[in-house]
């Protein structure tokens, strides 16, 4: 009988993806069960389908075990959250095209449908000026922005999942603000990080 694999393992969750990258199942399963829940709550969140949720997570981990390699160091936390985000958009686009189809095919004519108001913002923040913006600022101030803007996250629950003290939660977030912020009405770039 194979023993029961404690819930967060010992290793930190930069390690664990380096494991992952080099092709450690373990790893990942470390990383799953370190990672799941609370993606599958914030998840939930934005979408009351909750097979949806459990195809968009189950996608973030396949992108997680496909590109590893590719995270840039720091928390897990923040990079995983960015892709289940987009992998929600995606799937949300995939299921209003899928519906538009079905009813294209019920209907001779029908106008497509209006996407609500958070597909609205979330397209809005992955591929209009704003995400445009927000994608020059560094990744420390988006991961916070996101956060607590996009998210909702009040401080302390931004602190906890970026693993970094209620202050720096604080004081990323002003800064966030101010850069994006200038970066909108100028469009030049500022550059800096926390």
């Amino acid at each position: 009988m194979k023993p029961l694999r404690p819930l967060g393992g010992d290793r930190k969750d930069e390690a664990l993806l380096r494991a992952v990258a080099e092709g450690d199942a373990e790893a990942l399963a470390e990383l799953y069960d370190r990672h799941a829940g609370w993606l599958f709550g914030r998840l939930s969140r934005r979408c009351a389908d909750a097979e949806t949720v459990r195809e968009v997570l189950q996608d973030t981990f396949l992108t997680v075990w496909r590109s590893a390699a590719g995270h840039r160091g720091g928390e897990a936390g923040g990079w995983l959250w960015v892709i289940a985000a987009r992998r929600l958009v995606d799937a949300q686009r995939v299921l209003a095209r899928t519906e538009r189809a079905e009813r294209a095919e019920r209907v001779e004519y029908e106008p497509p449908a209006a996407p609500s108001a958070e597909e609205r913002v979330l397209a809005g923040l992955e591929y209009g000026d704003v995400g445009d913006a927000l994608d020059r600022i560094s990744p420390e101030l988006r991961e916070v922005l996101r956060a607590t803007v996009v998210d909702g996250l009040t401080t302390r629950e931004t602190a906890r999942l970026l693993g970094i003290p209620e202050g720096t939660v604080k004081t990323r977030a002003m800064r966030a603000r101010r850069e994006l912020r200038a970066r909108i009405e100028r469009g030049a770039p500022l550059g800096g990080t926390a």
